[in-house]
């Protein structure tokens, strides 16, 4: 067999599981299928963090926030809160279009930052739109502050009656199952404008600027529209995750929104290997996945050894989830599947 039957062998396999996945998980329980649903988003955020962080080499602890933005975006468009029942996929691209915005406004006063002092800034960046969302309640009661907005609505597509939050027009998407095939969607293009931005004049432009900004604007490059570009794509892909977010949980508030979730999601891009989109969708999953299934198999496996709880499963979860990542750091440091770049960084590094 050659090599492009061999491609496309690999391609036909991997599509076969994907959509054969869901009902496979649903037979240990719908819980799984809800997972994998998250653990999707996961990946879009990695996605989209990649761009900033493993295109353009900018540091970006409070990505968080553009999440946020886009789901509150969602839920304050189609909830009772504002009486607003706009259709998904009118939201959808508001949401994605305001986190760009919101991109600009952090990348723009950081121009000239680089380092941990980007990194201080946009972790502040992101605690401050938390803090907002939190109190923005009084004198105007826009988001609810610390009770959240509910009743947000799902997903329909087809006819929607804008006159009734109860319509039944068109297909709604009630259940995990019909929300992973239309996250495995949105998944497929944004990897698909990953790959086309990686292999683009735009994404040389970003790897130039990470490797030497200096340099970079020697050769013509437009540095300053081209950081304002990475924040603005990668916020934008943030947005669509809140959305689909707000869409499955019907719920949102801000505790859903804070530094530890940004510390995951540059965690999952770290690992899987950064500026490398396959390695990042990796890290993703593997950082979203194996959580869940610690936290499945500890509190068993205590039982049957000691016959009680020693220890709580959630302190012997993070145990051996932050030996793993550190274990990873140190044999593996540009991460389970680095760029070519940084392969050769890395080769480098070592003959010299």
């Amino acid at each position: 067999m050659n090599r492009g039957k061999l491609i496309w062998t690999g391609v036909a396999l991997v599509a076969i599981t994907l959509l054969l996945l869901p009902f496979a998980l649903s037979y240990a329980g719908t819980a799984w299928v809800r997972i994998a649903n998250f653990a999707m988003l996961y990946v879009l955020l990695a996605l989209g963090l990649n761009i900033v962080v493993g295109f353009a080499g900018l540091l970006d602890l409070g990505y968080i926030a553009f999440y946020a933005v886009g789901a509150y975006t969602y839920a304050l468009l189609a909830s009772p809160q504002f009486g607003l029942h706009l259709p998904f996929w009118v939201i959808l691209p508001i949401g994605a279009a305001v986190a760009a915005l919101f991109g600009v406004m952090l990348g723009a006063p950081t121009l000239k930052l680089r380092g941990d002092y980007l990194a201080i800034v946009t972790l502040g960046f992101g605690e401050i739109v938390r803090i907002f969302l939190n109190n923005l309640s009084q004198p105007v009661n826009i988001t609810r502050g610390p009770q959240g907005i509910a009743g947000i609505d799902p997903v329909r597509v087809g006819s929607v009656d804008f006159s009734r939050s109860d319509s039944l027009l068109g297909v709604v998407f009630s259940g995990p199952m019909k929300y992973y095939y239309l996250l495995l969607l949105l998944l497929l293009a944004i990897v698909l404008v990953n790959v086309r931005l990686q292999n683009s004049r735009i994404g040389r432009a970003w790897e130039a600027i990470r490797e030497d900004e200096v340099a970079a604007r020697a050769m013509g490059i437009d540095t300053t529209g081209m950081k304002l570009l990475a924040f603005a794509m990668g916020a934008s892909f943030g947005g669509v995750a809140g959305g689909m977010f707000a869409a499955i949980q019907g719920f949102i508030s801000p505790e859903s929104f804070v530094l530890v979730e940004s510390v995951m999601v540059v965690s999952m891009v770290v690992l899987g290997g950064m500026g490398n989109v396959a390695g990042v969708i990796l890290g993703a999953l593997l950082l979203a996945f194996v959580p869940e299934i610690l936290r499945w198999t500890v509190e068993p496996v205590q039982q049957a050894l000691f016959g009680k709880m020693l220890v709580e499963p959630e302190v012997i979860r993070m145990l051996i989830f932050g030996l793993a990542l550190v274990l990873v750091m140190l044999f593996r440091p540009a991460g389970l599947l680095p760029s070519a770049v940084r392969k050769r960084e890395l080769t480098h590094d070592r003959s010299t």
